[in-house]
């Protein structure tokens, strides 16, 4: 199975740091977010990958190469002019023939993803999308209402969501709905799926995620002994 990790944006929420070094390239203690997560797809089996880049595209080139270090084989596009999140999928859509994952260049996982292609696999659907449940602080009073009047109020409550990973599992008719050479979100290709009726299935992990494009995450990764975190998911998948 082939893997696109997406790689094209700016990173602003880091900014100042992501001024001089794209996102993916974000130390999580000595080595850069990227070559985790390009370690992590291997240990899953993944050997073929492609990245996409834009933004400061060169430098990942640079450390990346063509991927023999960690015995893949990387090959990458590069964006002229920004095509969002998933926009950048047309550029390879011939390349892309059997299931492949999708993912951004900024996450940090322990999802195994034979079981997340194996449920994907139970239908015929275009996409699967790993999930994750948050739990968000809000810093404002919330209330719900019943014709403008207050049936509840919580102050600064704690509220629980399933979010996305920026993980997902896609067949090859996916492609008809990203158009080419304009900006496209994921948030696009959803519209368009359930516009057009399609069934959108997720996958729910329960285990470590992190988005190193937000901050608070970003400075958890520091802490964590990620050397550990390997090894116990080799032995777990070894088990499994």
């Amino acid at each position: 199975m082939k893997a696109v990790i997406q790689c094209g944006g700016m990173g602003t929420r880091l900014r100042p740091f992501t001024s001089v070094l794209p996102k993916p390239l974000m130390p999580i203690g000595a080595r850069p977010v990227l070559e985790m997560l390009l370690k992590w797809l291997r240990r899953n089996g993944i050997q073929e990958v492609y990245i996409t880049t834009g933004y400061l595209g060169h430098l990942i080139r640079t450390v990346c190469g063509d991927g023999s270090q960690w015995n893949l084989k990387i090959r990458y596009t590069q964006e002229m002019e920004p095509l969002g999140t998933i926009g950048p999928l047309s550029l390879i859509r011939d390349e892309l023939t059997e299931p492949f994952i999708v993912l951004n260049g900024d996450v940090l996982t322990d999802l195994s993803l034979s079981r997340f292609v194996a449920a994907h696999r139970k239908h015929n659907d275009p996409v699967t999308i790993a999930t994750a449940c948050r739990l968000i602080k809000m810093d404002f009073g919330v209330i719900d209402e019943v014709d403008n009047r207050v049936q509840i109020f919580r102050e600064k409550p704690t509220l629980s969501h399933l979010v996305s990973m920026g993980i997902y599992c896609m067949n090859p008719d996916v492609l008809q709905f990203i158009p080419s050479g304009i900006p496209f979100g994921f948030d696009d290709l959803m519209l368009q799926m359930m516009q057009n009726g399609t069934t959108v299935h997720v996958y729910k992990h329960d285990g470590l995620w992190l988005d190193i494009g937000r901050v608070d995450d970003f400075q958890n990764a520091q802490a964590i002994s990620w050397e550990d975190q390997s090894a116990s998911i080799e032995v777990t998948a070894t088990a499994a």
